[in-house]
């Protein structure tokens, strides 16, 4: 089955896997998260794939976990993503550029200019993913005690969206006029000073960089709360979703459209990517002992600290090596408990095996060959589950190869992903319009 929809495909690199033992895998570059070197390796082969965009998460503390699964995690250290970004711009050329930056401690004017910047560096490859930072170490790094509440952030969020994009908009598009011989380099009456002043923030402008070559770098954006789904629906671009399930995600789908649909968006100005680990194999066994060998290089004591938590019972005195006991029932998150006995049944996991699967990754999975991978991404599309994925891959650069060179032709051969980019800004391979410049009418021809 064919298909004339188009799968949209992001890389989730950083860290570049997220399973916690992917840097013990043999022969995985344990260091990459920080060797621009790799990073460079990684991003030309997911350009040689067709990829639309290459996604820097980021943090702005280290990951507030135990000590004991902290020391032995490859997250702690990663590059600021515009430095890195900028760096990689330099060595493709179609491949979109996202990174994470903060509404919650960055100021509009920093990320409108980064942005812009990297915008105008990439010739039209950048992409903001918008978060609201929650983590209460973070605030100690920027002198705070505690973080904002959850509305608060939320309203701040929005606000921020409306000043970053009104900066971008400071200069029309045909403002530089460069006339060497009348001596006049821009016109004036061409720019525009947002003077805003809202609940939260307060910014004069203009911002002093000539509007971005895409109008707005893509907004992408990632909260599942109810506010986050509203801020979907009235700014995102690119959402990057995080369901366990078909139906979980078909649900979120309707939803989030259908928002857009009561605000007179089109649909088809957001796209919308769930989070897929990804593991292949020659056959589907092969993948899922591949899985298992994987999972089985998460610490154990650090392990069995993430099964108790999503049993809501301590598991620390359970055979390791036997069969999940009856775990009784207490006030903690029923459907979590329900979760993790399912998948020990339905797999036949020893406490082991389970409690190293939810310390490794316990998301969304596609585990077995080129074709029943190609077989349940196309089902997701099909059937409004998702617009296409933001593929995690097991460790590097092995799984991150196995995926291009395997899945990827083979969803080619279906017509469920491009051979070709179709253009050269990231707006232009994923179907977007370039916003209209609010302040400006667009240049007469």
């Amino acid at each position: 089955m064919t298909s004339r929809r188009q799968l949209r495909l992001g890389a989730f690199m950083r860290p570049v896997s997220i399973h916690t033992g992917a840097w013990r895998w043999p022969g995985a570059q344990a260091d990459a998260n920080f060797n621009l070197r790799h990073l460079t390796r990684y991003i030309q082969k997911l350009e040689a794939g067709k990829f639309d965009a290459f996604f820097m998460a980021d943090h702005l503390a280290v990951l507030n976990m135990p000590i004991e699964a902290l020391r032995r995690s490859h997250t702690v250290t990663s590059f600021e993503p515009f430095s890195l970004l900028s760096a990689l711009a330099m060595v493709t050329e179609r491949i979109g550029l996202i990174a994470t930056a903060s509404t919650t401690f960055d100021e509009p004017f920093h990320i409108a200019r980064r942005f812009a910047s990297l915008d105008h560096i990439s010739e039209g490859r950048a992409g903001w993913n918008i978060v609201t930072t929650s983590n209460p170490d973070a605030a100690l790094n920027f002198g705070r005690d505690s973080h904002m509440d959850h509305g608060d952030r939320y309203r701040r969020a929005r606000e921020f969206h409306d000043v970053v994009t009104g900066l971008w908009d400071s200069f029309a598009d045909d403002a530089f006029i460069r006339d060497a011989e009348s001596g006049l380099f821009f016109d004036p009456e061409r720019m525009h000073r947002l003077n805003h002043k809202g609940e939260y923030l307060s910014v004069r402008g203009p911002l002093h960089i000539a509007r971005p070559v895409q109008g707005w770098p893509v907004i992408v954006q990632a909260g599942a709360s109810e506010p986050g789904r509203q801020l979907a629906a009235e700014t995102a671009e690119l959402v990057f979703a995080a369901p366990s399930t078909l139906a979980g995600a078909r649900s979120f789908y309707a939803d989030v459209k259908g928002r857009m649909d009561r605000l007179g968006r089109p649909r088809d100005h957001l796209k919308i990517l769930p989070a897929a680990f990804v593991v292949v194999g020659d056959t589907v066994e092969a993948a899922r002992q591949k899985r298992l060998k994987l999972d089985s290089l998460v610490h154990y004591e650090s392990a069995i600290a993430s099964l108790s938590v999503a049993l809501g019972h301590d598991a620390s005195g359970f055979d390791p090596d036997g069969p999940l006991p009856p775990i009784p029932e207490t006030n903690d998150s029923k459907s979590s408990r329900e979760r993790v006995i399912e998948l020990a049944e339905r797999e036949g996991l020893s406490v082991r095996q389970l409690a190293q699967r939810l310390g490794g990754y316990a998301g969304l999975s596609f585990v077995g060959t080129a074709q029943t991978i190609a077989d349940e991404m196309e089902q997701w599309l099909e059937t409004e589950g998702s617009d296409g994925f933001n593929v995690m891959f097991p460790w590097l650069p092995g799984g991150l190869d196995d995926f291009v060179d395997q899945v990827v032709p083979e969803l080619q051969r279906r017509g469920l992903f491009r051979t070709e980019y179709e253009g050269r800004t990231l707006r232009e391979n994923l179907g977007l319009p370039r916003p209209a410049n609010r302040f400006f009418a667009a240049p007469a021809g």
